[in-house]
């Protein structure tokens, strides 16, 4: 890979990872629409690193009290941070049984094989999910904050969570939806999926880096490189959401998703035929 194509990727993953628009949708189809090789395990770890350095790094406050909730846990002590700290180990189950179901039945894979299933599937589920988020954001009502998490609303979110997985639903998208329609604030819906996206960045970096040291693919320094983009791209995505949802909604990323889906389908059944 070049150095630019490291920059692209690191850049794009670290914006879409943490807008409601899909990262994995986007750096799915970036190969087909750019000519590029796609960039490999070793670059999909080291991105989604910079990602979740990002998230440590900004809600370090949250994250602190996740680490005394959990040593709480450890104590049998069940404490407000020991009961936050459980509702987002137990809302991450989910997403881990639901990609062990994938990648048992390799249902990904023959969607990144297919160029055409490929742009079906992302431009299908950004526009489907996209009118989910605005159907949650315009007609849930605002009433909840985080201290008013409780266990149930937790693993609806973490259930939601899951269907991240398939490529150009959102993991942030559909979760920041899921809190919504459970009459969550804007900044804590934003807020909780973001604390709820470090353990499955996390295991899905970790399954990929050992995916990766399977078949033979060591960190490179450009590799780090990436992960350096993807933290500074990251930090300045979740800035300017947390941001955004104080003032207005999530009207803009709905539009940019039906208009992106509605490209993407065009592509793929040929009604703007282009040779990818």
């Amino acid at each position: 890979m070049t150095i630019e194509q490291i920059i692209v990727i690191a850049i794009l993953q670290g914006i879409t990872e943490f807008l409601p628009i899909s990262s994995s949708g986007h750096l799915l189809i970036l190969p087909s629409l750019t000519g590029w090789q796609d960039q490999g395990l070793a670059t999909d770890v080291m991105v989604h690193v910079g990602s979740l350095a990002a998230i440590i790094v900004y809600f370090w406050r949250d994250v602190l009290h996740l680490i005394s909730g959990g040593l709480d846990l450890l104590r049998l002590k069940l404490t407000d941070h020991a009961r936050m700290a459980l509702y987002i180990l137990l809302a991450t189950i989910p997403a881990v049984a639901f990609a062990l179901f994938l990648k048992k039945t390799g249902l990904l894979d023959t969607i990144r094989q297919d160029t055409g299933l490929k742009l079906q599937w992302v431009g299908w589920n950004l526009i489907i999910f996209g009118l989910l988020l605005y159907l949650a954001d315009r007609f849930g009502p605002r009433i909840k904050r985080m201290e008013n998490m409780t266990l149930p609303p937790a693993l609806i979110i973490g259930v939601a969570q899951a269907l991240a997985l398939i490529p150009g639903t959102s993991r942030s998208g559909i979760t920041m939806t899921a809190a919504r329609a459970l009459g969550f604030e804007r900044p804590e819906a934003a807020r909780f999926s973001f604390l709820l996206g470090m353990p499955a960045i996390a295991g899905a970096g970790l399954l990929t880096f050992l995916e990766a040291q399977e078949l033979g693919a060591p960190i490179t320094n450009d590799q780090w490189f990436a992960a350096g983009f993807s933290f500074l791209a990251s930090i300045a995505a979740i800035a300017f959401l947390m941001a955004l949802v104080k003032r207005m909604s999530f009207l803009p990323f709905v539009i940019y998703r039906l208009a992106l889906g509605a490209i993407l389908l065009a592509v793929a059944y040929n009604v703007f035929p282009l040779s990818l």
